[in-house]
């Protein structure tokens, strides 16, 4: 099997199962583990999987296709979850929804006394091994592509819960906008929101002036968005006439 082709097999293998070990890795595809830890380090590198401790989660990206690429923002999610992750205190609620940005958080916070409440399958294969934080999983019919939870059983169950704060990323932000997916994801999202003290936005600056296909929420239902430093002076006078708290990592840390 040619090297591309294998990678794009175990990227797919990942996508399916959420997380696998190293050892699972080398004995489905009939390699040695020091191949299938190059493998995954390669894949975490072009941001499609996260290495983690003895194997590898999938980041909620559906990539039908094996295509090396740069990785996208990925120094800028990492500095915006780092912050976000200095901004949360130990036995806080905090709800975390899918994506490459909250994946990020969710690295952040492994060691960290908190609850975590997901609907994210790869947050939650990461997390559950982490014996000082208590992990809650959000039910409901899971995206094949996404790798979320979804529906109604996924809002009733946000009914019973209260957080701290919901820790959320978004597809686009056009005009007084955010947009997600699909209809499924900002219902849930919606949910969320409404389960929660505060709403914090999580996002690279590339996603502004873009829209998605649902539109989510308003900019005044944001409590908080961190964003890079990439953000222009007129969207980040947008968000704070909105009431939006604008937070940006590298300038705070300069």
């Amino acid at each position: 099997m040619l090297l591309d082709q294998r990678r794009t097999q175990i990227l797919k293998h990942i996508e399916d199962k959420g997380f696998v070990s190293l050892p699972e890795l080398a004995a489905h595809f009939g390699i040695s583990e020091s191949t299938a830890r190059r493998d995954v380090e390669f894949l975490d590198g072009i941001s499609q999987i996260r290495k983690t401790r003895g194997g590898a989660s999938y980041l909620g990206e559906a990539l039908t296709e094996f295509e090396p690429r740069p990785v996208r923002a990925l120094k800028q999610k990492q500095q915006i979850a780092e912050f976000v992750a200095t901004e949360i205190s130990d036995g806080e609620v905090v709800i975390l929804d899918g994506g490459t940005t909250t994946m990020e958080v969710a690295q952040k916070l492994v060691d960290r006394e908190l609850t975590v409440v997901t609907n994210s399958v790869s947050i939650i294969n990461l997390l559950r091994h982490h014996p000082n934080l208590q992990l809650i999983s959000i039910g409901g019919v899971v995206d094949s592509k996404t790798g979320v939870a979804l529906g109604p059983i996924a809002r009733a169950a946000l009914k019973e819960i209260q957080a701290t704060r919901l820790i959320m990323s978004v597809g686009g932000i056009r005009g007084e906008t955010l947009f997600n997916t699909n209809n499924l994801l900002v219902e849930t999202e919606r949910a969320m929101m409404d389960s929660s003290d505060e709403v914090w936005v999580v996002t690279d600056s590339s996603k502004f002036g873009r829209s998605s296909l649902s539109p989510l929420c308003p900019l005044n239902r944001v409590s908080r968005l961190i964003t890079d430093d990439g953000i222009t002076q007129e969207w980040q006078s947008r968000l704070e006439a909105a009431g939006v708290e604008v937070s940006i990592p590298s300038a705070v840390s300069s």
